[in-house]
């Protein structure tokens, strides 16, 4: 498997494969209901079939250069992942995602891997923008999206619900100009 560092505290961004459902819904399980409060992730990994289901989705995304998966491991355990749930080449644009277990949260591990991820697709891909669509309510990603250089473009009010409840969207972006002359760029 291939590793790329995200730091000196043993944390790694690796490919995520649909062989390895069985971890991801242990890793799913582990979180649920911290990743459920904004994520509906744990409302659709319930079970052996739908975390393949999951993750074949997402391979399939990848060869057809539309999306991709990348787990955050700390010292080899899965605990959370970065994604471009959207990726259109053509248009130059991207939409990239995150979790966390729990556990993980406070070292900066989601700002460490969607910075190489965002680097990626705005150098490797040529994407113009990526935008980070994120709950209202939800600080630690608003801070991500904030460390990362984006800017909040947009509230799409109660646009999304959630486990019953509508929640406001919050549209946050980086345009590759901004991404390549900003201080995020130094840091990747």
């Amino acid at each position: 498997m291939i590793a790329l560092s995200l730091g000196d505290d043993g944390a790694e961004l690796c490919p995520l494969q649909p062989w390895q459902a069985e971890e991801f819904l242990a890793h799913v399980d582990r979180g649920r209901e911290f990743i459920g409060r904004f994520n509906g992730l744990p409302d659709v990994v319930t079970d052996p079939q739908s975390s393949r289901a999951f993750l074949e989705a997402y391979a399939r995304k990848e060869a057809a250069d539309a999306g991709l998966i990348r787990a955050i491991r700390l010292d080899g355990t899965l605990v959370g992942a970065v994604i471009l749930r959207r990726l259109d080449v053509p248009q130059g644009t991207a939409e990239a995602g995150c979790w966390l277990e729990p556990d993980a949260v406070g070292r900066g591990l989601v700002t460490r891997a969607a910075r190489h991820l965002i680097d990626w697709a705005i150098r490797e891909r040529g994407v113009h923008r990526v935008e980070w669509w994120v709950s209202a309510g939800n600080a630690p990603s608003i801070a991500v999206a904030r460390r990362l250089g984006m800017r909040k473009e947009a509230v799409l009010r109660q646009s999304h619900l959630h486990r019953g409840e509508r929640h406001d969207e919050e549209i946050w972006a980086v345009l590759a100009p901004e991404w390549t002359a900003g201080p995020a760029a130094d840091a990747a």
